[in-house]
């Protein structure tokens, strides 16, 4: 008997780009960060670059006629949800596009691509006072410094007591866009931390102006980042969301796919649109991972390492950038009169203490994904001399007043002055401090690796 279909209908985006030969960026970019997002993505092709992560060797952008036959074909078959615009190279293809775009009854992406992340010249010069029109039809407009200074005049990296983004920002927004982010990955600062600054126009329910902070990741490969995030955007706009809420959400679904970049091609690399989907995906493994690490301790009966505060098996998921991604054992496993139990089931998000920690560990080596914590007294530590890396320690009592947090603070003394080809700790020390149980964490990146660690640990420990 055959099998009934089960259809489901998405909303529908649209992006008007050029295509990327490379891969990273475009319309290759935009169609997969749609998908990510649970959005159709359908598109019109504006020019053909012959790219890759070095740079873009040449482009040649279509005919007027049949960029415009490309949108009528999407038109007349779907209802779009949402449209973002990438590069459009020419002032006839702007001018094109303003007009289509006037017509669809829809939230309206413009991302003003002008500059490759090379570099490389995307739009024709003549072609910049056509963006006066397109962006009065947009709800959005996302610049990053340079396009925002090419559209405003205003020098977002200027040094003043002022705020240039805003300017800019308010600036577009009296050309007759609804809102202006604009993109700070292109500032410098002094703190490390990226800057996007949203400005609304008047009449808005919303803040008139908000900005959305991210650290900054130290990587060249970026290759992609601003047609990820318009689409990111345009994606949440398509399924109805807010505006803040779709900027919000996107610039934290860029600062994971950049952070997770693409180590690819001879150039820095591309950013990874999937990474936030490659993320819930591995949940379940995850999730039994640490189910079976925690039978194994139950079978051995580790009840020697046991601290009295309980001890927890935690693994991140391989994308993982917050406690919600990690799995751990639902009130921690403790000692019983026969051995050692789990007080519950392991679910997502079960532990606090030991899940900040190895989060805090990946800041400094991604490839770590599991760790568990241990009683820490003099056998315990005499007996980390038998595990196979480095071990490394803390002390709370030098932790200083203006720490952002213990576990972040206790990484970075355990593994922030390690060089980059030096092995990775394999335990730390927490020596705790008044109220704080002194602990032994051991890290691994599998799950046999963090039983084999803690199975030597207590071998070392029985035979003391």
């Amino acid at each position: 008997m055959s099998r009934k279909r089960a259809p489901v209908s998405p909303p529908v985006g649209l992006t008007v780009a050029g295509s990327d030969s490379g891969g990273g960026a475009g319309i290759q970019a935009d169609l997969k960060t749609m998908e990510a997002h649970g959005v159709f993505g359908t598109s019109v092709v504006t020019a053909i670059t012959a790219q890759n992560t070095v740079g873009v060797e040449r482009s040649h952008t279509l005919p007027v006629d049949e960029i415009a036959a490309q949108f009528g074909a999407v038109q007349a078959d779907f209802d779009i949800g949402a449209v973002k615009t990438g590069m459009l190279a020419t002032a006839p293809v702007i001018e094109l596009v303003t007009d289509r775009v006037s017509s669809v009854e829809a939230p309206v992406i413009v991302d003003p691509v002008m500059v490759a992340a090379s570099g490389d010249r995307l739009l024709d010069p003549a072609a910049e006072d056509a963006y006066a029109d397109l962006i009065s039809e947009a709800t959005l407009v996302t610049p990053n410094a340079d396009e925002a200074a090419v559209l405003t005049g205003v020098d977002i990296s200027a040094e003043t007591d002022a705020n240039p983004a805003r300017e800019a920002g308010e600036e577009l927004v009296e050309m007759g866009a609804d809102a202006a982010l604009i993109k700070g990955g292109h500032v410098e600062n002094d703190d490390d931390w990226v800057v996007d600054t949203l400005v609304l126009s008047e009449g808005s329910d919303e803040p008139l102006v908000r900005t959305f902070e991210h650290p900054r990741v130290d990587t060249d490969a970026t290759h992609g980042s601003g047609c990820t995030l318009s689409s990111a955007i345009a994606a949440h706009l398509a399924h109805g969301e807010t505006l803040n809420y779709a900027v919000d959400a996107g610039t934290s679904f860029m600062q994971r796919a950049i952070r997770y970049s693409y180590d690819v091609g001879d150039g820095p690399g591309a950013v990874q649109h999937l990474a936030a989907l490659r993320e819930a995906a591995d949940r379940h493994r995850t999730m039994t991972d640490v189910a079976e690490v925690v039978e194994a301790l139950v079978d051995r009966d580790v009840s020697r390492l046991v601290p009295e505060v309980g001890m927890n098996v935690v693994g991140a998921t391989a994308y993982a950038e917050a406690v919600g991604e990690t799995a751990a054992v639902e009130g921690r496993i403790t000692r019983t009169l026969s051995g050692v139990a789990p007080n519950g089931g392991v679910r997502l998000g079960a532990s606090s203490h030991v899940a900040r920690f190895l989060l805090a560990a990946r800041e400094f080596d991604p490839d770590l994904r599991f760790a568990i914590n241990c009683r820490f007294d003099d056998e315990t530590e005499a007996a980390t001399a038998a595990l196979d890396g480095p071990v490394t320690e803390y002390d709370r009592a030098d932790e200083p007043e203006d720490a952002s947090g213990t576990m972040g603070w206790g990484a970075r003394q355990a593994f922030g002055e390690v060089a980059d080809d030096d092995p990775t700790s394999v335990a730390v020390l927490d020596r705790g401090d008044v109220g704080k149980e002194a602990i032994v964490k051991l890290v691994a990146e599998t799950p046999e690796e963090l039983g084999e660690r803690v199975f030597t640990l207590l071998d070392a420990v029985e035979d003391a």
